[in-house]
């Protein structure tokens, strides 16, 4: 596929999940959106944009047309929900930069609170795990997930799933069409990689700061945020995990880090707990439900799911792009704002330096001892990433 040849935008395809979309309760404007976006960033999918590397896409799920417009459709179905009320989208909307912010942690089937903040998929498909404790190994893996968490889509199992795109009309088109399969044939397995293809479409980087650095363009970043970038590199010591390389940028190494949020708040009872978590997992819990519906569990962070000691407290680095505009932070979005965020590094892991725990529990975290003018700066340029898809969403870098 390339720039010129790509086919799908005003296509019968394009046609027929816009008019889906609007008949499932989307505006005609919202419709657009969805698939003006789609379309643009599948094009991308052949042609990364400026900041990002190639996409990594598994040889067991190439991509096609088809398949990106049909996981459009199947990420947008409320009907996947146990209360018809719930999609995909909800948590992951395109017009909040694929996350439901301002929330601090979202919300499911009949307003049932979570414990964990919806990360952007935009640039998903460069993540080697997802969920914030990495408990999906793959786009396809995570997936299957919300749809049989309590909290979150809440069906029992996937019958209903299957039952729709069976029997649906439109389903059983795009299916043929995507994977030539009739409707008995169709399981989970195509449902997941339908969606996943369309995931691995969401590419956004082009911010100013991919002009400024790759692009070599003088202008395209302001002052303040390139000497925000200095202190990216050097005293803000970012980039040990918030990863550049030569000729792109992911703003994560990928890993799990514990920077003194959330275990923090169980510090007191961690004696207790641990032993508990571990004889729950023994007796076969499962802790894909359990880190959504339980706070103290959520809290273990990759412990949960490894039970190695490095483990715990510790989530995933996520990217910086669009940091700007998909507040709150953190895995629980306890940080509301970017001061917030490098407050707490600042302070050496903790918001208020008064409350600081043992090394331990804060990650180990030293202090930053940034002036102010460096933390104007580092904000400025991490507003900076905002790819210009986003640019107009309101930003979190102030009280």
């Amino acid at each position: 596929m390339t720039r010129g040849s790509y086919p799908w935008y005003h296509s019968p395809a394009e046609r027929s999940v816009r008019s889906w979309l609007r008949g499932n309760g989307l505006s005609n404007i919202k419709a657009a959106l969805w698939c003006a976006l789609a379309w643009a960033a599948s094009v991308m999918a052949a042609e990364a944009p400026l900041g990002l590397p190639p996409v990594p896409i598994p040889a067991d799920n190439p991509m096609s047309d088809a398949k990106v417009a049909l996981g459009a459709r199947l990420f947008n179905d409320k009907r996947f929900s146990s209360t018809g009320l719930v999609s995909c989208s909800n948590c992951h909307a395109p017009d909040k930069a694929f996350t439901d912010s301002p929330l601090s942690t979202s919300i499911g089937i009949r307003n049932l609170p979570g414990t964990r903040n919806a990360p952007t998929l935009a640039n998903a498909a460069y993540f080697k795990r997802e969920f914030w404790d990495g408990r999906a190994a793959s786009l396809e893996d995570q997936a299957r997930r919300p749809f049989v968490n309590a909290v979150e889509m809440g069906l029992s199992d996937y019958t209903p799933i299957l039952q729709i795109v069976r029997s649906d009309p439109q389903y059983v088109a795009a299916f043929r069409s995507a994977f030539a399969l009739e409707p008995a044939a169709v399981d989970m397995l195509q449902v997941r990689q339908a969606i996943a293809a369309f995931e691995r479409t969401l590419l956004y980087a082009d911010s100013p700061f991919d002009r400024w650095y790759f692009g070599h363009e003088p202008n395209a970043m302001s002052e303040s945020a390139q000497r925000g970038f200095k202190v990216f590199l050097e005293d803000g010591r970012c980039q040990s995990c918030h990863t550049i390389e030569e000729t792109d940028a992911l703003f994560t190494d990928n890993r799990f880090h514990n920077i003194g949020v959330g275990i923090n708040a169980i510090r007191g009872d961690l004696l207790r707990l641990t032993p508990e978590l571990l004889l729950a997992k023994s007796r076969g819990i499962n802790v894909d439900k359990a880190v959504l519906a339980d706070q103290q569990i959520a809290e273990f962070g990759r412990f949960a799911l490894t039970e190695t000691i490095d483990d715990l407290g510790a989530f995933k680095t996520p990217t910086l792009r669009n940091v700007a505009v998909t507040a709150p932070y953190m895995h629980d979005g306890s940080l509301a704002t970017l001061r917030d965020v490098v407050d707490h590094y600042n302070n050496g892991g903790v918001t208020d330096p008064a409350d600081r725990v043992s090394d331990f529990l804060s990650g180990g975290i030293r202090p930053l001892h940034l002036t102010e003018q460096q933390i104007v700066d580092l904000i400025a340029f991490m507003e900076a990433l905002t790819s210009p898809q986003f640019a107009a969403l309101p930003t979190a870098s102030a009280p």
